[in-house]
């Protein structure tokens, strides 16, 4: 299995950055089948370590309690959000993650400002919090849609020239404010060419077992395909920031498309090197204290402290192999 590091996932996702100020044109500045650094078999392992490496870090964003995470994924119809989640965070701990698909805004949503129910959305600290779509629904199926913003309860006046650029600057310093706060932004555009669109949507009306996923409003919003490549294109434009970049996710293929999102995850995670807490020198008399009490309850012939023997025996095992490469090695060199 490839060996995961920091500095790998650090090269693997730089060319998805998307850097701030850069004025990004879609289809053209992404590829959207990307540029194959690996094949699907080393994808699928790369997957594998990646979910331990969330796991391990999402266990101790969680001791910590001080940080949080929010991924946001946005895309086309069929892009893979769904089988994103699925199989990125499939080794993560369920208590400790939250998942939001935000749909039609409700009449008592409706009712507040723009970005009420994201925010109410937002994890606990400790916490990673998945958008399945997002608060940037407001500045592209909005924008595409223009009735849409028509029967959003604002005065009229702020419906007029400038809104989307109003927008940008509010959803950006929202982030920012957030960021400041402990929460780090993952955002995920999964670039989704036209064509393999279309083949996923002829598999979801072929197949008996994928037609529920299928519905007519997916063939209608194909119709407005090139307003919707500018209005992302905008968005990344305007709202890749340096305290919350876009990463522009390949997602023509699959298993390259899972890989990528979980190195952007993963790559955050590390950033942000959340700790196990440290306990004080009075809680660590306490707990020296059950564990003598815990010792003195052991059965006729069982060892006081099994954890502490195995923990000794992984010690001297390590050591050991540590000490025989070290012996070939020489070996090797002589």
């Amino acid at each position: 299995m490839p060996t995961i590091t920091p500095k790998r996932i650090a090269e693997f996702i730089e060319p998805f950055y998307v850097k701030p100020g850069r004025r990004v044109r879609l289809p053209g500045d992404f590829d959207t089948a990307g540029t194959r650094q690996v094949k699907t078999k080393e994808a699928k392992e790369i997957l594998a370590g990646g979910v331990g490496l969330l796991a391990e870090y999402q266990d101790r964003l969680y001791a910590q309690g001080t940080h949080g995470l929010v991924v946001v994924l946005q895309a086309m119809d069929a892009a893979g959000k769904d089988g994103t989640i699925k199989h990125v965070m499939s080794g993560v701990n369920p208590q400790g993650v939250t998942v939001n698909s935000f749909k039609i805004p409700s009449a008592e949503e409706l009712a507040h400002d723009y970005l009420w129910r994201y925010q109410k959305a937002l994890p606990e600290r400790g916490w990673i919090g998945i958008f399945n779509r997002s608060h940037y629904e407001e500045v592209l199926v909005v924008r595409v849609h223009p009735a849409i913003l028509a029967g959003q309860k604002m005065p009229a006046k702020m419906k007029g020239r400038g809104v989307w650029i109003r927008r940008f600057r509010e959803i950006n310093d929202w982030e920012h404010y957030l960021t400041d706060q402990g929460f780090t932004f993952v955002k995920l555009f999964l670039n989704l060419s036209r064509e393999e669109q279309r083949r996923r949507f002829l598999a979801r009306v072929d197949l008996p077992e994928k037609n529920w996923k299928f519905s007519s409003n997916d063939a209608k919003e194909r119709a407005f395909w090139d307003d919707y490549q500018k209005a992302f294109a905008d968005v990344l434009s305007s709202t890749s920031t340096e305290w919350a970049p876009w990463y522009v996710i390949p997602a023509d293929d699959k298993p390259f498309a899972r890989v990528a999102a979980a190195a952007v995850i993963a790559h955050a995670l590390i950033r942000i090197d959340p700790r196990y807490p440290v306990v004080s020198e009075a809680q660590k008399a306490d707990l020296l204290v059950a564990k003598q009490a815990l010792e003195a309850e052991a059965p006729k012939g069982a060892a006081p402290d099994p954890i502490e023997a195995e923990l000794a025996a992984e010690a001297a095992k390590t050591k050991a192999k540590k000490k025989g490469t070290e012996k070939a090695a020489k070996v090797t060199k002589g």
